[in-house]
């Protein structure tokens, strides 16, 4: 019964991928051109929002308390990295691969899964000689941004609002610019 929630999140996340157009891969490489946000902005959004939802159902109540898992700075700072090669290899990230892979897109399937297959093996078979050792270099315990910097979350939540929408504003002016130029 636990698992119907996930996989009806997991559904509407893959559909509103895909009817945004964010399983396409020039979508996703134009964000890097500097061409098309529109997958910047759906994550940016989504950050905002989901932040919004978690602290407002705990606050309210409705979500008794929010589980943190611990915080390995120099394990993400590795995982970032992996993920960034992998995504630089298959052209896209996990989400738009699994959406993908779905529609039947043999250009995903292939090597997406098959670099998502190869990752999962990779980790399971060096997990036990790799994260002990992680674990021991920088466990940060369980902690959120605004523990760290010992304000609000609704001011962080805020800020970050704030930085999103300015953000947004600068990356459309710059893209109207670029193509006012292009123009020419």
């Amino acid at each position: 019964m636990t698992i119907i929630a996930p996989l009806f999140i997991g559904l509407l996340f893959g559909f509103f991928l895909h009817k945004g157009g964010m399983t396409r891969y020039h979508k996703i490489v134009n964000v890097f051109r500097f061409t098309d946000m529109a997958v910047l902005k759906f994550m940016m959004s989504s950050l905002v929002v989901g932040m919004i939802g978690i602290y407002l159902l705990t606050d309210l109540g409705i979500v008794p308390s929010m589980p943190i898992t611990p915080t390995y700075i120099v394990g993400n700072l590795f995982g970032g990295l992996l993920f960034g090669v992998g995504m630089a290899t298959a052209g896209v990230c996990a989400a738009p691969i699994a959406a993908g892979s779905g529609e039947g897109r043999l250009d995903y399937i292939i090597p997406g899964i098959l670099g998502m297959l190869s990752g999962a093996l990779l980790f399971g078979l060096t997990y036990n000689q790799v994260y002990p050792a992680i674990n021991k270099i920088a466990n940060s315990g369980a902690i959120t941004l605004p523990e760290v910097i010992d304000a609000s979350h609704w001011l962080v939540i805020g800020l970050f609002t704030a930085v999103t929408i300015v953000l947004f504003y600068i990356l459309e002016r710059a893209i109207r610019m670029r193509a006012d130029k292009t123009k020419v």
